[in-house]
């Protein structure tokens, strides 16, 4: 039987790694670090989060809460890894990043069956089932080699990363601790701003001396991730409808909602680093330390990291994947992960979830199907592999890319609606289509 090689680390890589092995298949992880990294990078480990360590909404009634839970009842690693490493966030699951990739490569080395190279993969191994989850920062020579084998140039797309700041340089006389719409204390710290102080923020952040993009680069930026100035440039109040909403909070000491409001999210579990919500940005390291201390609260702030741009490759997965993520012109190549066209870490892993139960099916020629449309993570599969036209674009898993509810479901109903709906489809089709692992 063909060996299995799984190129690439991070969630996804992981994820189909964990379901495999369990399964009692035998299998070889490659990674490239520690020797070489990507730009984003900075551990050594796998399971790198490099963005963020929110995870979104851990309620099931929501669309990222569902996929999570779906993937908890398939033993997800990742998601298990999550909870056990989780960091307060309100209504969000999110993570101590360190301990999180700290348990997910502890678990993995100690995994029966898995063999784990740490070495540049710099050609598609030949020979093997191969799931391909270099993420969308798959490095030159692979990338190269991808654009060759489907026979175009790779598409891709601008994230950004939001800067950090040391929690003991946070004025907390300025700022107040709350959550949208919830009573008592709250998880989040929230710099709130008057009218004439979001004007005047704005006017700085349009000011301010940006990063140019380098000559092979072409600005796309994903919708879900846009970098502040990009917000900024499209109105006077984009931010303040955006990143900035202060809808949901009200200030104590003027018991209003503030005219706009920049919210602080804990980024360990010691809670010495917080993360600034949504402000991505390709501003010059400067110019984000004079324009973000402008901001009540972080007049003194110390940046542990600022933010900054990195390139995402991924493929038209449309046109080259079956609903298996199999390759249409080689089906013993598997793809996974952001390559395939998903955004986030949740959904990500998903995919080398599903990657990684489909392999199993098909080396012991069992019977295997797609999770249904009406699961959150069919109907990721149905964005990834359902044909469509030349504007495929990443995509967070959201209820719109479902199978749609019958007539007559009022509005407030919906998420709890698709809840029951999908936990319902997914247990009988994990009953038919995965089967038990053995112990």
């Amino acid at each position: 039987m063909k060996p299995i090689i799984i190129v690439g680390g991070g969630l996804a890589g992981c994820e189909a790694a964990w379901q495999l092995t369990r399964r009692g298949n035998e299998a070889t992880l490659v990674d490239m670090k520690p020797d070489k990294r990507s730009p984003a990078h900075r551990s050594p480990r796998l399971a790198e989060l490099v963005c963020s360590n929110s995870l979104r909404s851990n309620d099931p009634a929501s669309a990222a809460g569902l996929l999570k839970e779906e993937m908890r009842r398939l033993d997800s690693l990742v998601i298990a890894s999550a909870d056990a490493t989780a960091v307060p966030s309100g209504k969000a699951l999110a993570v101590d990043r360190v301990l999180f990739s700290e348990r997910i490569e502890r678990v993995l080395l100690g995994q029966r069956g898995l063999r784990i190279v740490r070495e540049e993969c710099r050609e598609i191994p030949g020979g093997a089932h191969v799931i391909l989850a270099t993420g969308p920062l798959t490095s030159a020579p692979l990338a190269a080699a991808i654009a060759d084998l489907v026979g175009q140039q790779s598409l891709y797309f601008y994230d950004a990363i939001a800067p950090i700041v040391d929690a003991s340089t946070i004025d907390r006389t300025k700022v107040f601790r709350a959550s949208r719409y919830d009573a008592g204390e709250g998880d989040y710290l929230n710099c709130p701003l008057d009218e004439e102080q979001y004007r005047s923020f704005r006017l700085a952040v349009l000011g301010g001396r940006d990063i140019p993009a380098r000559a092979f680069e072409d600005e796309r930026y994903f919708e879900g991730c846009l970098p502040v100035e990009v917000l900024a440039r499209r109105g006077e109040d984009t931010l303040r409808f955006g990143p900035m909403k202060p809808v949901g909070l009200v200030d104590p000491c003027t018991g209003r909602e503030p005219y706009a409001v920049v919210q602080l999210r804990q980024e360990n579990r010691e809670g010495t680093l917080f993360n600034m919500v949504g402000f991505q940005t390709r501003l010059a390291r400067p110019e984000q330390e004079r324009i973000f201390r402008t901001i009540p609260g972080l007049g003194k702030a110390e940046f542990l990291r600022f933010g900054s741009i990195h390139r995402n490759t991924y493929i038209h997965a449309p046109t080259l994947l079956t609903d298996t993520l199999q390759l249409r012109a080689n089906p013993d190549l598997i793809f996974a992960g952001q390559i395939t066209g998903v955004e986030g870490y949740v959904e990500s892993a998903a995919t080398g979830l599903l990657a990684g139960l489909f392999l199993d099916r098909i080396r012991r020629g069992l019977p295997f199907s797609p999770p249904p449309r009406t699961t959150a993570l069919g109907a990721l599969l149905g964005h990834v592999s359902s044909p469509g036209g030349k504007g495929y674009q990443p995509m967070n898993i959201n209820f719109g890319i479902f199978e749609p509810l019958g007539p007559g479901v009022r509005k407030r109903d919906r998420g709890e609606r698709y809840r029951q709906r999908s936990l319902a489809a997914l247990e009988e089709w994990k009953c038919r289509s995965v089967g038990t692992p053995p112990p």
